[in-house]
C-alpha cells in the first residue's frame, strides 16, 4: 500500500510596507536684536587748587653715587649622600609577598636631613611610587631606618640641612 501525501498549498502573503514620515521641519530660528546701552553721563568737577606739590628748589650740591653691589659669593655646596657606608640595604627591607609575585620596581623617596644625619620635618614621603604599594611602603621604612645614616649636605664645608628625593631600587636576585 502506498501512501501518497496530499498536495502543498502555499499562500503569497504580500508583506505590508511601512512609509516613514519625514521628521518636522526645524522650528525658525529667532534673532535678538542687540541690546544697546548708552554709556552714561558723567560729569566730574575737580576743583583747580593753586598749590603744587612740584620740586621748585634744584640743588647745587654734588650727588655722591651709591656704591655697586658687593661681588656675588660663590658657595661650595655637596648633597646629602644616600650611599654611605652603614646606609641600608634594599634587600633588607624587599617585602616576601612582593618576592613571591615578582614585583620589581624604584620607589622615589623625598627625606630631609639635618647637619647631624639624622631626618628632620617634615617625614619621609613618596615622590614617586615603584607601581606596587608594598615596595613603595618598604622604600619609606627603609628611608625612616636610614635616619643617622646619610651624610648631610655641606656649605663651604659646613654640614647644613637640606632635603633631597632619591630611588630606592627593588630587584629580584
Amino acid at each position: 500500500m502506498n501512501i501518497v501525501a496530499p498536495p502543498i498549498q502555499t499562500d503569497i502573503v504580500q508583506e505590508v510596507q511601512k512609509h516613514e514620515e519625514a521628521p518636522p521641519p526645524p522650528p525658525p530660528k529667532m534673532e535678538r536684536p542687540p541690546v544697546e546701552v548708552p554709556p552714561p553721563d558723567i560729569s566730574i568737577n575737580v576743583p583747580s587748587e593753586t598749590r603744587t606739590t612740584a620740586i621748585t628748589n634744584v640743588t647745587n650740591k654734588h650727588v655722591v653715587k651709591a656704591p655697586p653691589p658687593p661681588a656675588p659669593v660663590h658657595h661650595s655646596v655637596t648633597s646629602i649622600d644616600v650611599h654611605g657606608r652603614g646606609f641600608p640595604n634594599s634587600a633588607d627591607f624587599y617585602p616576601p609577598a612582593s618576592q613571591r609575585l615578582s614585583e620589581e620596581g624604584t620607589a622615589q623617596v623625598h627625606v630631609c636631613v639635618g647637619p647631624d644625619g639624622h631626618l628632620v620635618e617634615p617625614a619621609p614621603t613618596l615622590a614617586k611610587s615603584s607601581g606596587h604599594t608594598r615596595l613603595d611602603d618598604a622604600a619609606l621604612r627603609l628611608a625612616k631606618a636610614a635616619s643617622g645614616k646619610y651624610k648631610a649636605a655641606t656649605e663651604d664645608g659646613k654640614a647644613i640641612s637640606a632635603c633631597t628625593t632619591y630611588g630606592v631600587r627593588f630587584q629580584l636576585q
